[in-house]
């Protein structure tokens, strides 16, 4: 291999020395040098080679026409066609011009948890398609691929050499002791933390974060992070653009402590984010942390983690100050939020295949009106799920309803406005800093799935209904439909954020002071020749905001871009509907 690896004499030296000082760190006991190779060539394998120079961190990665759908490979199914198939007709036919990026949820085959318990990374599972649909995706739109870096299913071929004591996967998965003190790990469930297995090298005991089905790795051997590294070289190969590190954040363990957010593991989103720096193809690299915010922030590192954070405060935060009429925790916090450093973003989405996470609003929003929150969820036919917090106390992890049904009401009970109340949730987040993304069933405003959930046996499969694509697209047809409404108005939403050049990831943004009533953001193009004031009435009354409480500046004409408005400086006022946004423009 030392000898195919001198004949990459383009492979630049400042590569070679940056992946060795991070593997020297990961692993003091290895040869860093030697393991560096190893490295290099598993992503650039063949007559593949680096580019000469890193990529520098800056803001041309992506702009203001980036948009993604979040779906799983079989959200729409027609008992005919391969649901990877229906995906991309949806896609081209209702959605082409408007969305350019779409996560498809782990497609590879599983055992357990919709995808994220994986069998095989090379394969796509048959029950959906293969490589050829996942291309043709790839070909139209930016497809983003999960890389299930923790665990994998314990009906993989790697478990099943694992438990035959083979080489080299007999040394794949960690391993702890009943007798460890597990005390200070942070857990996000309620089952037991080790598995007990029986090995050919006698009785294990297997570490399982996520359920006894999902076996997590030993990323202290390297030869389990080269395996990785040759995954990412294959999904890239396939067409996928933007690599999701699931469950990242408890990539590294060590006995005795946390076992989140170690040192290692941020070292090694840096090395796979070096990789993808020097890649031909242009690669973005984005975390799943569903922590608390400052948590979550430390994945960009210092522009040299994460390209994409998600920002998990956002749908509790959203959902908390719809629920209650108020943008007072919304606003605090989003004072309080920085800018994405430069080549960063935030990557904005106001509910997921998973709910509603809640860790991410702790020290946001105050315990009883979390309490609030639960018994609106549950009033709306929703469920919540539990974690095991320090000792042993439960508390919830996730609220598990689709988005569309969590506001058919408020804190006061239903009432009429659940459409205008749902998307002004969806506008308000397309006005943020960061780039938007749409769980499908927000698109498509659907319900609480309660057969499929009685069906499968867990919480979060409320929110992950199937549709049938003939019934879909009946309903997308009635223009009468709640469906129609949603995704009709969804589209037209999406489309002129997408002009906007004040929309653009990173432009800047300001938080604005306008009440408990209101919140609102002023946005202002790179160029900074667009303003747009992104404002919405959280209430169900209508409100006035005093004109003069915006920066208009007098010689610029002014323009409500979602209704065609002109807005008048000599105004006193600028009036809001219940649950109206305004994105007020200087540049139409």
């Amino acid at each position: 291999m030392t000898d195919i690896l001198e004949n990459k004499v383009e492979t630049p030296a400042r590569l070679r020395q940056a992946l060795a000082g991070l593997l020297h760190s990961i692993y003091p006991e290895q040869d860093p040098r030697k393991l560096a190779e190893n490295v290099i060539e598993c992503f650039w394998p063949e007559d593949k080679q680096p580019r000469k120079r890193g990529r520098i961190p800056g803001n041309t990665i992506w702009n203001e026409n980036d948009t993604y759908l979040i779906t799983y490979g079989n959200s729409i199914t027609d008992g005919i066609h391969k649901p990877l198939d229906l995906l991309w007709d949806f896609a081209e036919r209702y959605l082409k011009g408007v969305v350019n990026g779409i996560h498809i949820l782990p497609y590879f085959p599983f055992t357990s948890d919709d995808g994220f318990a994986i069998t095989d990374y090379r394969a796509v599972n048959s029950v959906l398609g293969d490589w050829h649909d996942i291309n043709r995706i790839a070909a139209d739109f930016r497809v983003m691929s999960d890389l299930v870096l923790n665990h994998c299913s314990s009906q993989s071929r790697w478990f099943s050499e694992y438990l035959q004591g083979h080489s080299p996967y007999d040394q794949f998965f960690f391993e702890a002791s009943p007798e460890d003190d597990l005390s200070d790990v942070v857990r996000p469930r309620t089952h037991p933390l080790l598995r007990e297995v029986e090995t050919a090298n006698g009785k294990r005991y297997v570490w399982c974060t996520f359920s006894h089905d999902q076996v997590d790795f030993d990323f202290s051997n390297p030869e389990v992070l080269l395996e990785f590294i040759r995954i990412m070289r294959f999904q890239i190969d396939q067409g996928v653009r933007t690599l999701r590190l699931d469950a990242v954040a408890f990539l590294w363990k060590e006995i005795g402590t946390s076992c989140i957010h170690l040192r290692q593991t941020h070292e090694i989103i840096r090395l796979m984010r070096l990789l993808t720096d020097y890649a031909e193809e242009k690669i973005i690299l984005i975390t799943e942390t569903n922590v608390p915010n400052l948590e979550n922030l430390s994945y960009f590192g210092n522009r040299n983690e994460a390209h994409v954070i998600y920002n998990f405060s956002l749908p509790p935060l959203i959902l908390h100050a719809l629920l209650n009429g108020t943008s007072r925790g919304l606003n605090a916090w989003q004072m309080a939020m920085p800018p994405a450093q430069l080549g960063c973003a935030y990557f904005n989405f106001t509910s997921s295949h998973d709910g509603i996470g809640m860790r991410p609003a702790e020290g946001l929003i105050p315990e009883e009106e979390i309490d609030t929150m639960i018994d609106c969820v549950k009033a709306f036919g929703g469920k919540v799920s539990m974690r095991k917090g320090p000792g042993g106390v439960e508390k919830p992890y996730e609220l598990n309803i689709t988005l569309f049904d969590a506001f058919r009401g408020t804190a006061k009970g239903e009432d009429a406005y659940n459409v205008e109340r749902f998307l002004c949730s969806q506008a308000l987040a397309m006005g943020l800093e960061g780039i938007p993304a749409f769980y499908i069933h927000c698109l498509l405003g659907t319900h609480n799935d309660y057969e499929g959930m009685e069906r499968l046996g867990y919480n979060r499969a409320i929110n992950r209904h199937s549709w049938n694509y003939e019934q879909l697209q009946e309903q997308l047809a009635d223009r009468e439909s709640a469906h129609s409404r949603v995704f009709n108005e969804m589209k037209r939403l999406i489309a002129l954020r997408c002009k906007q050049p004040a929309f653009h990831p990173n432009a800047t943004q300001f938080t604005l002071q306008l009440g408990d009533e209101a919140f609102g953001v002023w946005r202002q193009s790179l160029d900074r020749d667009q303003s747009i004031f992104a404002i919405n009435n959280m209430t169900d009354r209508e409100i006035a905001i005093p004109v003069f409480a915006l920066n208009l500046i007098g010689n610029s004409h002014w323009g409500d871009l979602l209704t065609d408005e002109s807005i008048s400086l000599a105004a006193d006022t600028i009036s809001f509907a219940p649950y109206q946004t305004r994105w007020i423009t200087n540049r139409h």
